[in-house]
């Protein structure tokens, strides 16, 4: 079942959209080169998964660096990457020049707004990592599938963290700590729900899990005070071997703290 929220007000959107961009700010060039974003493994498994062609039009929601962006790019006509942060589309072009892809466009704006797109106009519309920051994931899945196009095949796809029920609240509590613009991990089950009731169909999962080091995914983490980062160091070490967070976090050489994230891709047909 879908956790029913009120639409969040003008002002709650401009204080969380202030978040965001002050976050992604602060993480756009770490962001761009940490090799858990642009594993090339599981871009692989995701463009499979939604089963890419040449003729392909896409739209990136919430492109940050453009790594999904660029993925694509590689196998379709064209990509359209869109976000929030002024800083991640200036990111994304030098990356782009670095890499000599001419089939891309950037824009700046509110994913959380009515997309600056006609109806059906793309055939694969795509969101990575982008539905735990947002408010009303909801609203912002019903405009995938508004601007994506049933007579190309088209494709709505999201890839997210999903973390099981009974760890939910634990984890978004210290998400919540460690990243101030982050909203709440749906479950797997909740993003079914979601992808169902707009009305897409034939769904296809994939799963898999990011593996992260502590100390190195603090490094690029901003929260509000700094002195958080010991609270969050805490949190961690009392969760070895007992997983109330959903991260499977251990233990590896030198009492290194590592720790997975668990990641769902889902497509879904319009």
């Amino acid at each position: 079942m879908i956790e029913k929220t009120m639409s969040p007000s003008d002002s709650d959107s401009s204080l969380h959209n202030n978040s965001i961009i002050s976050q992604s700010t602060k993480q756009a060039i770490l962001y761009s080169k940490r090799h858990t974003i642009s594993n090339e493994n599981e871009l692989k498994q995701l463009v499979e998964l939604i089963n890419v062609n040449r003729n392909d039009i896409v739209l990136d929601l919430a492109c940050g660096p453009g790594i999904v962006s660029f993925a694509f790019a590689q196998f379709v006509n064209h990509v359209t990457g869109i976000d929030l942060t002024p800083a991640m589309i200036q990111q994304a072009k030098i990356l782009q020049k670095e890499k000599g892809l001419t089939n891309i466009t950037w824009k700046i704006g509110d994913v959380a707004k009515r997309l600056p797109f006609d109806n059906n106009f793309f055939s694969i519309v795509i969101t990575r990592y982008s539905f735990h920051h947002l408010l009303d994931p909801f609203s912002v899945l019903r405009e995938m599938e508004r601007v994506c196009d049933p007579a190309s095949q088209g494709r709505v796809a999201v890839v997210d963290i999903t973390i099981d029920p009974e760890k939910g609240y634990a984890f978004n509590q210290m998400e919540k700590i460690r990243d101030p613009s982050h909203v709440r991990a749906l479950t797997f089950k909740e993003l079914e729900s979601m992808m169902q009731e707009v009305g897409l169909t034939n769904l296809k999962t994939g799963h898999y899990k990011v593996a992260h080091q502590l100390d190195e995914h603090l490094q690029s983490s901003f929260p509000e005070n700094q002195e958080y980062i010991d609270t969050i160091r805490t949190i961690f070490a009392e969760d070895i071997g007992k997983n109330r967070l959903g991260l499977e976090i251990h233990l590896e050489e030198g009492n290194s703290i590592h720790f997975t994230t668990p990641i769902t891709i889902m497509v879904g047909e319009k």
